[in-house]
C-alpha cells in the first residue's frame, strides 16, 4: 500500500518548506538573499500548487501560514496592530483572470467591484504609528505580527509628516492612526549617492532596494539619515473612529492628512484594471524608482475583509508582477572583448536565463578590478539583473552556493584576439592591449579613424569598414588611402559612383590639420581636447613620436598615464608602419599653429549640458572641456533647466529623466555638429 510519505508530490512538498524556510531566513534575517525574488514567489506558487490539491497536507508550521521572517534580535521587538499581510502573485493576465474567477465563485458582490491600481514599490515595508496626530513609532513588516522597532531612523525621513494634518486642517484625525507604507530610494538618488560614495573612496551599493532597507536597519540613525530615503504610504493598517470604507476614500483621506502617497489608478471594472496593470508595465523603465509589478485591490475595504485571508494572502487584491529583472545563474566562464582603444573589458558566459522576458546568455563583470573586489569565481551561482535595454551586468556571487574547490579569478597576461602582453597602468582600472594592428580592435579603431571628430571621411560608415575589413582590402587604417576604384567596385552596393564619391571623400580628408589626426590614431586617453593641446606643442607627428613622458607631463592636463600611453603607443613597430604609409600617402601636415590656438567661437553660451553613458570620441573631461570652452555649462544630473543630455552607451537614470522631462538628447555627433 502506498502511503503519503511514499508519493514523490509529498516529498517535494517537504523539500519546498525546507526550501522556503531556508530562503526565509538569509532574506529577513541575514539580509543575504542567496535566489531572486522571481525564483522565490515561483517557489512558493509551487508550494500552494501542492497544497491546494492536498488541502490535509497542510499543517500549521508551513510557510504558506505565515507572513514572512523574524525579526532582527539588534532590535526591539514591536507587535503589529494588526497582521500585515503580504499579497499572492499573478505572473500573466490569465493569473489575474483566473483569481477574479475565484473570488468571484465565493462572493457575487465581486462582479459588481471596482477596483484600486497601485504599482508595486521595491522597498522595504514599514508600519507607522500616530496618538493624537503625533508620530510615536515606527516599525518594520517583520514576521507580519512583529517587527522590529526603528522610530528613531524612520523620524530621519524627511516626507514622513511627524504630525499630522500636515496643513493643520480641519480634517478629523484619528485618536490612533497606524498606516503602512513603503520606503524606498530613487534612481537618481541612489546613483548620485554611489557617485558621492566613490569620489570619497568608500564601497558602493549593489541597488536601491538593498540599500534602503539596510539603511533603515541601522543602529545609528545618523547613518539613515545620511542616505536618501524616501516614503509612499497606501494603506490604513488600524485607527479608531469613522474611517474610509473604500481604499480609494482611504488613500484620499491619506493625502488630506498629508502623507506621501503612493501613485494610484481608479478602475470600474477587473479588464479597465488589468489593462492599466499593463500600462504601468509598459512605462515601468521611465518611473524614477524600482517596481517589481503592481497591486489590484477591490476598492470596497468590507468586500475584501469579507473574502477573508488565504494563509498569509488576502484574497481581495493581488500582485500582478512584472517580469523579472534579477534571477540568480551559474557562470560557467569569463572571456574578454578588446575594444578600439585596446581596452580588455570582461564578460560572462552564462547558462542561459530568463530575465524580463529575454534569455541571457552573456552578462557584463565591468572590469577586473569588479570582479576581484567581489571576489566573483567561475563555476559561481551569479545574480544578474537587466533594465529596460541595458546590458545585463552581474551584481554578485551567491556566496552560500560556492563551491568548496572553486579558486580565486586571475585576469589574463596576454591579448586574447593576438598575444600582445596587457598592460595596466599604476592607479588604473583598465588593462589594455597597445598593438593598433591588434584584429579585434581593427574595426573598431577605423570607425573611429574615419570619424566627424577625426578625420571625417563622408560616406564611409561602419557597413563599409565592415566590407573593407572582411575583403582584406584594409589592414590598418593608413590603407584606406591606397584604396582604389577596381578593389571597391567589387564590394557588394558599390557602382561608379558611389565608389567616385568615397575616393573623393577620402582624398578630401588629407587636408585635415593635425590635431584631427593624432585624435585618430586611437591613442588611449587621447581625445579631441587632448590630441588638440598636443598639436599645439608638437609640430608633427614626427616629433611628437619622440616626446618623453617629462615632454608630455609638461602640457596642462595631461598626465603620467596619458604620458606613458603615447610614448607606447610610438614605441609598437606595427604602429609606426601606420604613420609611415599615411606619410608616403600625403596625409600627415605640420601644424597650424595659428588655426590651434584661435579662442573658440562661444556657440554654447547660455546653455546647459549633462553627459551620461560612455562616449566613443570624448573622455568624460574632454567632453566636459569641449562644452565648456565654448561657453556651454556641464552639470552632474538633469533637470528643467538641462538644454542637451549628451548620450553615450549604457546610460543611467539621468536618460530617463532626460525622456521624462522632455530634454533633447543628442549623441556625440550631433554634439560636434552643433559647433557648424
Amino acid at each position: 500500500m502506498v502511503t503519503e510519505k511514499d508519493d514523490p508530490q509529498y516529498q517535494r512538498l517537504k523539500e519546498l518548506r525546507r526550501e522556503i524556510a531556508f530562503h526565509d531566513y538569509q532574506y529577513f534575517v541575514l539580509d543575504n538573499p542567496t535566489i531572486s525574488d522571481y525564483e522565490y514567489d515561483q517557489l512558493v506558487k509551487e508550494l500552494h500548487q501542492i497544497e491546494s490539491e492536498h488541502p490535509d497536507w497542510t499543517t500549521p508550521d508551513s510557510p504558506s501560514q505565515r507572513v514572512g521572517g523574524k525579526a532582527s534580535e539588534r532590535f526591539e521587538k514591536v507587535e503589529h496592530p494588526t497582521a500585515i499581510l503580504s499579497l499572492s502573485n499573478a505572473f500573466e493576465e490569465s493569473d489575474v483572470r483566473a483569481w477574479y474567477e475565484r473570488i468571484s465563485r465565493l462572493d457575487e458582490r465581486v462582479k459588481l467591484a471596482d477596483y484600486v491600481v497601485e504599482p508595486k514599490i521595491d522597498g522595504l515595508t514599514v508600519v507607522l504609528q500616530y496618538r493624537d496626530g503625533v508620530f510615536t513609532e515606527g516599525a518594520t513588516r517583520g514576521d507580519g505580527l512583529v517587527g522590529e522597532k526603528i522610530t528613531a531612523n524612520i523620524k530621519t525621513i524627511r516626507s514622513v509628516p511627524l504630525r499630522i494634518p500636515i496643513d493643520q486642517t480641519s480634517v478629523e484625525v484619528p485618536a490612533h492612526l497606524a498606516v503602512r507604507g513603503e520606503a524606498f530610494i530613487t534612481l537618481p538618488d541612489f546613483e548620485n549617492l554611489n557617485m558621492r560614495l566613490q569620489e570619497e573612496g568608500n564601497k558602493t551599493y549593489l541597488n536601491p532596494r538593498n540599500t534602503a532597507a539596510g539603511s533603515l536597519r541601522q543602529l545609528d540613525p545618523k547613518l539613515t539619515a545620511s542616505r536618501p530615503l524616501r516614503i509612499f504610504i497606501y494603506d490604513i493598517v488600524s485607527g479608531e473612529g469613522n474611517l474610509p470604507e473604500t481604499q480609494k476614500e482611504q488613500l484620499e483621506f491619506l493625502d488630506k492628512l498629508g502623507f506621501p502617497l503612493i501613485p494610484w489608478e481608479y478602475c470600474k471594472t477587473i479588464e479597465g484594471a488589468i489593462q492599466a496593470a499593463l500600462k504601468w508595465e509598459e512605462r515601468r523603465n521611465d518611473l524614477h524608482y524600482e517596481a517589481d509589478g503592481v497591486v489590484i485591490k477591490i476598492n470596497s475595504l468590507q468586500l475584501i475583509a469579507d473574502l477573508g485571508v488565504v494563509g498569509r494572502d488576502p484574497r481581495g487584491a493581488i500582485a500582478f508582477k512584472f517580469p523579472a529583472k534579477e534571477v540568480t545563474t551559474q557562470l560557467n566562464d569569463i572571456r574578454a572583448n578588446v575594444g578600439r582603444t585596446g581596452v580588455i573589458t570582461p564578460y560572462a558566459v552564462l547558462e542561459p536565463v530568463e530575465i524580463g522576458g529575454v534569455i541571457v546568455k552573456q552578462a557584463t563583470l565591468h572590469n577586473y578590478d569588479f570582479i576581484a573586489e567581489k571576489d566573483i569565481r567561475v563555476g559561481d551561482r551569479v545574480l544578474v539583473k537587466r533594465a529596460g535595454d541595458v546590458i545585463p551586468y552581474i551584481i554578485s556571487p551567491v556566496l552560500a552556493s560556492r563551491k568548496k574547490d572553486s579558486q580565486p579569478y586571475e585576469p589574463p597576461a596576454k591579448c586574447p584576439a593576438c598575444g600582445e602582453t596587457i598592460e595596466r597602468l599604476e592607479g588604473e582600472v583598465a588593462y589594455y592591449c597597445v598593438n593598433a594592428a591588434c584584429p579585434a580592435q581593427l574595426i573598431r579603431n577605423l570607425e573611429h579613424f574615419v570619424s566627424r571628430g577625426a578625420m571625417d571621411i563622408e560616406g564611409l560608415g561602419i557597413r563599409i569598414v565592415e566590407q573593407l575589413v572582411k575583403a582584406n582590402l584594409v589592414l590598418d587604417a593608413a590603407d584606406i588611402y591606397s584604396l582604389d576604384k577596381m578593389s571597391l567596385l567589387s564590394l557588394e552596393g558599390f557602382a561608379e559612383k558611389k565608389a567616385g564619391n568615397l575616393l573623393n571623400a577620402i582624398e578630401s580628408s588629407k587636408g585635415r590639420p593635425l590635431s584631427r589626426i593624432i585624435n585618430s590614431l586611437g591613442i588611449r586617453g587621447v581625445g579631441v581636447r587632448t590630441a588638440s593641446d598636443l598639436a599645439k606643442h608638437f609640430s608633427d607627428l614626427e616629433e611628437l613620436s619622440k616626446a618623453t613622458i617629462e615632454d608630455l607631463t609638461m602640457i596642462e592636463g595631461i598626465g603620467p598615464n596619458i604620458a606613458q600611453a603615447i610614448v607606447d603607443w610610438f614605441q609598437l613597430s606595427g604602429n609606426n608602419q601606420i604613420i609611415q604609409k599615411l606619410r608616403e600617402a600625403s596625409v600627415l601636415p605640420a601644424a597650424d599653429l595659428s588655426r590651434e590656438t584661435q579662442r573658440f567661437p562661444q556657440i554654447f553660451e547660455g546653455l546647459t549640458f549633462v553627459i551620461t553613458g560612455t562616449l566613443q570620441q570624448f573622455t568624460r573631461d574632454e567632453a566636459k572641456q569641449f562644452i565648456e570652452s565654448r561657453g556651454g555649462k556641464v552639470t552632474g544630473s538633469v533637470s528643467r533647466k538641462t538644454d542637451y543630455l549628451v548620450l553615450g552607451s549604457n546610460p543611467g537614470s539621468k536618460f530617463s529623466n532626460a525622456k521624462s522631462l522632455g530634454v533633447r538628447i543628442i549623441s556625440e555627433d550631433e554634439l560636434l555638429k552643433l559647433e557648424e
